[in-house]
């Protein structure tokens, strides 16, 4: 059984204990927060201990941490964990800077401890499944990847101020899912947005309104559209275009009840929040990761594909900032 410690008590924290508890892999012992009224809050709802951070990272009862605490606290996190000889099950950005990040390889490879990067979108099933069939070759090989990501509203302008913008605190993720489904590294990448939202998101130096469009080597195409206004709920879709025929998939709704009357045909709007989208992901990419400890196989996403992310996610901002299409440094 995977013994765990939380750093970070907060809303993704939360999840993670709730599903920590829930599984049977995994015994939460221990959680912390930088409130400790959050830590205690949160060993009340669990059971598990509220203790430090740097108890719970020197702790002997724990074999795993999990970081959730905010993207600035995760390089001196990862270098304590690493060096406490713990496995790593890390938030995404692993941090807002790549050399930061490649400084964090050093340490964890050093140590040889396990890492995972929690991009949960792997995990999702439906994703999954797509992976799977175009691993199977239902579609013959990928030609072109659509994938659009629109969140409900717009988060607060203070986030703005700090996320690092939309293409490192948003699209990240849809980054990710694009070299999951391409199995092929982008090497050129071409940005264009606009606020168009909120004007104060533009007078934060960021934009709520991007696209994307990316090549490989061997000039497959992925085409990303973001927003952080969609009125009608979360809007998450992939499209894949292969030589044989495309897969796709759309939104999760809030129910499957569809109406006919005169005015057509009406269905239930996609769910509006992405911890509700996503709640089977969370569950399974920790109980993927207790499994990859019980058995000492590598887990995956893993360090590296969380640099690698963050090197397209630099390379997009960069076009956006001059115009231009830009080339992707390697990880």
């Amino acid at each position: 059984m995977l013994k765990l410690g939380i750093l970070g008590s907060g809303r993704i924290g939360q999840v993670h204990a709730a599903n920590a508890v829930l599984d049977p892999a995994v015994q939460l012992v221990a959680v912390a927060d930088a409130i400790p009224a959050a830590a205690q809050a949160l060993s009340d709802k669990t059971g598990a201990a509220a203790r430090t951070v740097e108890e719970i990272i020197a702790s002997d009862d724990i074999d795993a941490i999990i970081i959730g605490t905010p993207t600035t606290t995760h390089y001196d996190l990862i270098h304590a964990a690493a060096a406490a000889g713990k496995a790593i099950f890390c938030e995404k950005p692993v941090d807002m800077s790549a050399t930061r990040i490649r400084e964090c390889i050093a340490a964890v490879e050093t140590a040889n401890v396990p890492f995972f990067t929690a991009f949960q979108r792997r995990f999702d099933p439906s994703f999954a499944a797509l992976r799977q069939r175009i691993t199977d070759g239902q579609i013959g090989a990928v030609e072109l990847i659509n994938i659009t990501s629109r969140d409900p509203s717009p988060p607060p302008i203070s986030y703005i101020e700090t996320s690092g913008g939309i293409f490192r605190d948003m699209m990240i993720h849809d980054l990710d899912v694009a070299r999951f489904l391409l199995d092929e590294e982008p090497v050129r990448i071409y940005a264009t947005g606009a606020a168009l939202v909120d004007p104060a998101i533009g007078a934060a130096g960021d934009i709520d309104t991007a696209a994307v469009t990316m090549t490989t080597t061997s000039g497959k195409i992925c085409m990303i559209n973001c927003s952080r206004r969609a009125t009608y709920g979360y809007d998450q879709r992939v499209d894949v275009l292969g030589q044989k025929g495309q897969l796709s998939v759309g939104n999760v709704p809030l129910d499957h009840v569809t109406f006919a009357g005169p005015p057509g045909y009406t269905s239930a709007a996609p769910l509006h929040f992405f911890l509700d989208r996503y709640a089977a992901a969370y569950a399974r990419e920790l109980s993927y990761f207790a499994k990859c400890i019980a058995e000492e196989t590598a887990p995956r996403p893993t360090i590296r594909d969380g640099l690698q992310a963050q090197l397209l996610a630099d390379a997009a901002t960069l076009s956006w900032e001059t115009g231009e299409a830009v080339t992707v440094s390697g990880a």
